[in-house]
């Protein structure tokens, strides 16, 4: 096995992903900024921005007008044709467009360096995307109609005003700091009235030009013109932003119903996770200490009864007993280990994943970047621990391995100010290992749902087989990390 596994295994491109769970990459590692230089400043960095911002204004008009005419041109015909009903297609055809340009224009925002604008959730949570649906729900949607009104009339009339006015800025700043080169070229007549001369009034008939103060005029309005353009597409921009954001942007209360919905999906996975660990509790009791015991009671009642007449053979049953219970001993002591181990309650997660490895059929290379003092809250240490050792022994039993890597971190995500907890557990094996009901790995999944994680997995036949559980953990680690 080489770093390559790890590094493939988390990347969203090929990571199967428990349903209704978030991508994986919400989880990714932030580039660390460069420690050998700090990022400009005040006035020097909106002109580190200038740049990209000019890149979004400057092609705002074309993109502005090829929006108008294809909305207007698809919507109107729409209409025109509804009573026929192959207008309503048409419409919807329209309202997708619009989603589409409205794309566009978040994408734009994001590369002239503004901060992401969350999306709508264009398919409601739990609602199957039928045929039907996607034919005809955006005519219910509001975004949809948001969209359209934004591609076809607002965002038209700022782009115009916006591209208008920096095409002003940047011509005014390139042709005043350029008039000397080419202000030969203009007619030198007494029909010409040059800026310095229209300012101060001195032209007529009989009157010249001032080329020496034309240009030194000019060469101040065009460094007028540059010196405050930064200010200019940083406005621009963030009037594009501004309007996006409301028009473009999820709703907060959608953001409140997503909340709810994983909040309720938790908690029922959670239930269900702790209804079959009860579940498998009493069929483990049922099937092994409960029917020692059965045999340990009527060991003793048969010692009873041959106590007087056979006494041999009742220190036999009685030495029988004995080994009954203390098989039934060791067998509780092994469920025990199974709700709470006590190396987990008394040593913490990292001492508890290496008595893990140790007890491993397979070589295991333990790969734990997380400080060995820190403790996590107690339902993600004994989550992390039972999902750990249920890889183990799928591997062992299933996979055909000969070495197994457990990978465990903290990655701090600070986009959403948030930490995960990284478990990877990667073989080199058969592969082929699928995430259905019924199997071991649904198991888990509903675990990490439990928790608001999110159970990954990529086995292709073949081999290796790498499966990664994220947890969320919610509470600030200060310096624990290890980095």
């Amino acid at each position: 096995m080489t770093n390559d596994t790890l590094n493939s295994a988390t990347g969203a491109g090929d990571t199967t992903e428990s349903p209704n769970s978030a991508t994986l990459s919400i989880v990714q590692p932030a580039s660390k900024p460069a420690e050998s230089g700090q990022s400009p400043t005040g006035y020097l960095s909106l002109w580190a921005r200038t740049p990209r911002e000019l890149g979004f204004l400057l092609p705002t008009l074309p993109i502005v007008i090829v929006s108008l005419t294809v909305l207007v041109t698809l919507f109107a015909t729409g209409v025109s044709l509804v009573a026929l009903f192959v207008g309503l297609f048409i419409v919807v055809a329209a309202l997708y467009a619009a989603r589409g340009f409205g794309v566009v224009e978040l994408t734009r925002l994001r590369w002239a360096g503004q901060p992401a604008i969350t999306p709508p959730q264009w398919t409601p949570r739990g609602e199957p995307a039928t045929p039907l649906r996607a034919i005809l729900g955006p005519l219910v949607s509001g975004h949809y109609w948001l969209y359209l009104l934004h591609g076809m009339i607002v965002n038209f009339i700022v782009g115009v005003v916006s591209w208008s006015i920096v095409i002003v800025w940047l011509s005014g700043a390139l042709g005043g700091l350029t008039y000397w080169i080419w202000s030969w070229s203009l007619p030198n007549d007494s029909e010409s009235v040059g800026l310095f001369d229209l300012i101060t009034g001195s032209f007529g008939p009989d009157s010249g030009q001032n080329l020496a103060a034309e240009n030194v005029l000019n060469a101040a309005l065009g460094l007028a013109f540059l010196l405050t353009l930064p200010f200019v597409t940083r406005g621009m921009v963030l009037m594009h932003q501004g309007i996006a954001s409301v028009m473009l942007g999820a709703w907060s209360s959608e953001a409140l119903q997503r909340e709810v919905a994983d909040l309720s999906a938790s908690r029922g996975a959670a239930v269900s996770a702790e209804d079959q660990s009860l579940r498998r509790l009493e069929r483990d009791i049922h099937d092994g200490p409960q029917q020692r015991l059965v045999r340990l009671q009527m060991d003793l009642a048969s010692a009873e009864r041959r106590l007087d007449d056979d006494p041999d053979a009742a220190r036999r049953l009685l030495v029988e007993a004995r080994e009954q219970a203390r098989d039934t001993l060791e067998e509780l002591r092994a469920l025990s280990r199974g709700l709470v181990p006590p190396i987990l309650q008394d040593r913490g997660l990292i001492v508890a994943l290496e008595s893990l490895a140790a007890r491993s059929t397979v070589p295991v290379q333990l790969e734990l970047q997380v400080d060995r003092d820190l403790r996590l809250p107690s339902e993600i240490e004994r989550s992390s621990y039972f999902i750990a050792a249920e890889l183990l022994t799928n591997v062992a039993k299933h996979a055909g391995a000969t070495g197994i890597r457990l990978h465990l971190e903290l990655r701090r995500v600070p986009e959403d100010d948030s930490t995960w907890l990284d478990l990877w557990v990667i073989d080199n094996g058969r592969g082929g290992a699928v995430l259905q009901d019924g199997h071991g790995l649904a198991g888990l999944d509903e675990r990490l749902k439990g928790l608001r994680g999110i159970l990954s997995v990529r086995s292709p036949h073949g081999g290796p087989t790498a499966v990664g559980a994220h947890i969320p953990v919610v509470h600030d680690l200060g310096s624990s990390v290890v980095r």
